[in-house]
């Protein structure tokens, strides 16, 4: 199996030091990016870490496919364990990251220990630097990004960073790349906050050596180039009020399941505000949305739909430019639109202030910097609702995404089970639902659909291919740039999963954190019985000891 290449660099900032790793075995096991982080972290993170503690390492990766020149392949993995879940979490970014941290010669960087000081680390093919930056403390992203220019040359592209929400341990903060692009869920940026570092900067000129089939690149490359596809007009935005008129839109933290004023937050109003195109690394799709407001002057990238719901319906606000304000100041201050939104949201049920874009504002900013009640937001949805007196919206702590489970029961079994909590891409049964392949109600034969779609993500976030390449980057095509079986590249994805599971399971969780939802769901607990029973989990939701113990450790 064609797999990333090149040792682990781990990074010490509170002793200083760094030091680079073989781990050829692993990555012939693993491949690179999400399973290769996850299988690093269950055995270098101590089950009982404090995730805001040195012992907790960031791991960000690439796979083999981010040495390629195809679309699609423009993202990273990151991997930690989670503030915001208390479990074992990966996400990614696109942008144009990847090809310079694989410059540096290494698949995957891990980030522990305590710093006493401000960082900024600088990784490049000759080693690693450390830099204090005191003045940086409380900066925005693209300040950031100015001043490591000025000093040193780097630009948006070659930096991790966060903003002060990640300073403060907002339990939804980011890690930001490209100022616009976020390893979004679950509150990695905390994470690194934690440790003191502000930003990453990679730079270098030893990619590794991959042999890579060219013909299936150019084929994919060309496809993406001259296809017609709404999504390169209006980005995820392009299914809203589709959405919106069949399934459902969350409305007003959830209480209602359609908008009246979607036509002002859809893809027709996102599109009339874009006004040049945006890409991630070498792709030719080209489905990003630089956004700009000629009155106002505010310009952002996006919003993209899950912030059309958080910051949209689900706060009551039915004008594109009060969510463009609201997506800018996220990826300024450097947080999860979803889980800000969705908590402000909250915030907006305790006061009845929906549809007040000003307060929106000013509750994100206080977030960030935890002032006034921002303190309490900034801890998340499950810690704060009972305070608040507003029903909790989260599976395992993480916000619900817009795809509702209510509506699409497939999806929402996802949301149950997956170790991530209720995120959408965990599993994408969305699609299958939203498509007509499966009925969205019912689950039926929906669990061993639902541990394919969750296994073949897994490997698609080690490869690395973005989620909007499926319909491009085909099993077919996969097999040959991975020179390898369908079934072998999705062991890893279940292997990945089970892993996972594991490292949680040793935290404390179980079946009645699958179970614990705020609405029901039809025979949901027969489906969850044939869930564990065809990955081979025990009973409770449990992982064997046994199962994981072949390949935990692959060196």
């Amino acid at each position: 199996m064609r797999h990333a290449q090149g040792p682990l660099l781990s990074i010490d900032v509170g002793e200083r030091t760094a030091e680079t790793i073989d781990i050829d075995d692993r990555l012939a096991e693993f491949v690179g990016g999400r399973a290769l982080a996850t299988s690093l972290a269950h055995e270098r993170i101590p089950f009982d870490a404090d995730p805001f503690g040195p012992e907790n390492a960031v791991y960000l990766s690439t796979g083999p496919l981010q040495v390629s020149e195809m679309s699609f392949t423009g993202r990273m993995n990151a991997t930690a364990l989670s503030p915001l879940t208390d479990g074992l979490l990966s996400t990614n970014a696109g942008g144009y990251l990847s090809r310079n941290f694989a410059d540096t010669g290494h698949p995957i960087v891990e980030i522990t220990g305590e710093s006493d000081e401000l960082l900024a680390i600088h990784v490049t093919d000759e080693g690693v630097e450390f830099e204090e930056v005191p003045e940086l403390a409380g900066a925005l992203v693209s300040e950031v990004t100015e001043e490591l220019d000025e000093r040193h040359g780097l630009e948006a592209e070659n930096l991790v960073t966060i903003g002060p929400a990640g300073e403060n341990l907002v339990r939804f903060a980011c890690l930001m790349t490209y100022d616009s692009r976020a390893f979004g869920r679950g509150g990695l940026g905390a994470v690194l906050g934690s440790k003191n570092v502000k930003t990453i900067s990679f730079r270098g000129d030893s990619p590794p050596e991959i042999d890579m089939p060219s013909d299936a690149q150019m084929e994919v490359h060309r496809e993406a180039a001259t296809a017609d596809d709404m999504m390169k007009r209006q980005g995820t935005t392009s299914g809203t009020e589709f959405i919106n008129d069949n399934f459902s839109l969350p409305t007003r933290y959830f209480s209602e399941m359609s908008f009246e004023d979607v036509e002002g937050i859809g893809g027709n109003a996102v599109e009339e505000k874009k006004y040049k195109k945006g890409a991630c690394s070498v792709c030719a799709f080209a489905c990003k949305l630089p956004t700009r407001d000629e009155e106002t002057g505010l310009e952002t990238e996006g919003p993209e739909f899950e912030t059309v719901f958080s910051f949209g319906s689900n706060t009551g606000i039915g004008n594109v430019v009060d969510v463009m304000q609201s997506n800018e100041l996220c990826d300024q201050l450097g947080m999860d639109t979803i889980s800000c939104g969705n908590t402000v949201a909250a915030y907006l049920a305790s006061e009845d202030e929906f549809g007040n874009a000003d307060l929106v504002h000013e509750t994100v900013e206080k977030i960030a910097h935890r002032e006034g009640i921002g303190d309490k937001l900034a801890e998340g949805v499950e810690r704060c609702h009972e305070e608040l007196g507003v029903d909790n919206w989260t599976m395992k702590g993480m916000s619900f995404a817009a795809h509702d489970g209510r509506a699409l029961h497939g999806q929402g079994l996802s949301y149950a089970v997956a170790n991530r909590g209720a995120d959408h891409m965990y599993a994408s049964m969305l699609s299958l639902e939203y498509d007509g392949t499966l009925p969205a109600e019912g689950l039926d034969d929906k669990a061993e659909v639902l541990i394919q779609r969750e296994n073949y993500n897994a490997f698609r976030d080690t490869g690395i291919v973005c989620a909007f390449g499926s319909g491009y980057v085909t099993d077919d095509y996969l097999e040959t740039l991975f020179d390898a079986e369908m079934d072998d590249l999705l062991a890893v994805g279940a292997k990945t999963v089970e892993l996972e599971r594991h490292f949680n399971n040793q935290r404390g969780m179980n079946r009645g954190d699958d179970e614990d939802m705020p609405y029901e769901l039809p025979d949901f607990e027969s489906a969850l019985d044939e869930y564990y029973e065809l990955r081979g989990w025990n009973d409770d939701g449990t992982v064997p000891d046994g199962d994981v113990a072949e390949y935990a450790s692959a060196d």
